[in-house]
């Protein structure tokens, strides 16, 4: 005769657990908002993905931009004694192509990349500031739009490293294109800052349940480093260029040394940041390429410890390195053979 066992009886509700219950974080869903249709959607957004296609469609028209001007260089440099472009047009050319190439192409293309891909990776919703995140993306195309309305009026011609003497002297950069490319690296600076703040925080505390660091994505690994790289070396750049401002327009003198100031200042704070821009420009390709070649090769990846503490350990050296782009200067035999070795 078959036989039925009594129903485990569940437990006595006491004061303290129907407190625990009441506390627990409940969302009540009240009415489900339409999703936003239309172009002015695309303004307003603050999805992860939208934002991440964005920055790639922003991100590649300066990089037609900077390829345009690339072009113009090399027509002028076709043939000997070229009348195409005047010395000022040229070294206008110059400057704006290696800014545009370096803060509004590579370096934020992987940010787009990351936006879209980083959350999905890991498995969030979205990143852990969804407007902080949008607002990064528009700081990046007001600071575009800043550098080149700079065309309509006095374009920078000191090169992308603008060193003083030559971008500090109101006589030999006249106008006002050197202040607008530093407030235009102001606000891309500010807008990377944001933007790896909100990759850290969202690959540190939202990622999947057992996602532990052994099974992070690698290029969830190299933007991590990325995030950590401009995090701790565009405020270096950022001193540099309220420091040059304030030396074009209230009296400074931080860049002349025939007032106390030094040149040099200028090349350590740039190449400091510099330098490590390097590998914010480079590590996320690594990451993708350790991506994408173990799906089609249709192997896991090999050296997978490896690899993520090798990206580590190029950030920390990248870091020490700055002043071989100095060899040139009057800087100490020992100073330079710390960094001669340090780069070997």
């Amino acid at each position: 005769m078959a036989t039925t066992s009594p129903a485990p009886s569940s437990p006595p509700v006491t004061e303290s657990t129907a407190v625990r219950e009441r506390l627990r974080p409940q969302i009540l869903t009240g009415r489900v908002t339409p999703e936003q249709r239309g172009w002015t959607s695309w303004i307003t957004t603050v999805d992860h993905k939208r934002i991440g296609i964005l920055y790639l469609f922003t991100t590649f028209l300066f990089f037609l931009l900077g390829g345009v001007e690339a072009l113009l260089m090399r027509i002028q440099l076709g043939v000997p004694q070229n009348t195409f472009l005047t010395p000022e047009k040229y070294n206008a050319l110059f400057t704006m192509h290696g800014t545009t190439m370096i803060f509004l192409f590579v370096i934020p293309i992987f940010a787009g990349f990351a936006n879209y891909m980083v959350p999905l990776m890991i498995g969030a919703r979205d990143m852990a500031f969804p407007r902080i995140n949008a607002w990064s993306y528009w700081m990046l195309l007001f600071g575009g739009i800043v550098l080149y309305a700079s065309l309509f009026f006095h374009p920078p011609e000191a090169g992308w490293t603008s060193y003083p003497p030559l971008s500090e002297n109101q006589q030999y950069s006249p106008g006002n294109g050197i202040d607008a490319w530093i407030i235009a690296l102001h606000i891309i600076g500010l807008s990377s800052m944001l933007g790896a703040v909100n990759f850290v925080a969202t690959i540190h505390n939202m990622r999947a349940p057992g996602m532990g660091w052994g099974r992070l994505p690698l290029f969830c690994w190299t933007m991590l480093i990325y995030a950590y790289l401009v995090i701790i070396a565009s405020p270096a750049l950022a001193a540099a260029l309220a420091m040059l401002l304030i030396d074009r327009n209230y009296g400074g003198t931080f860049f002349d040394p025939t007032q106390g100031g030094s040149a040099l200042l200028w090349q350590h704070a740039f190449w400091f940041y510099s330098h490590p821009a390097v590998y914010i420009m480079v590590l996320p390709a690594f990451g993708i390429i350790s991506e994408v070649i173990p799906v089609f090769a249709r192997k896991p990846i090999f050296g997978y410890k490896a690899i993520a503490a090798a990206t580590a350990g190029i950030a920390f050296l990248g870091m020490l390195v700055w002043a071989h782009h100095m060899f040139a200067t009057p800087m100490s035999t020992v100073v330079l053979a710390f960094f001669m070795l340090s780069s070997f």
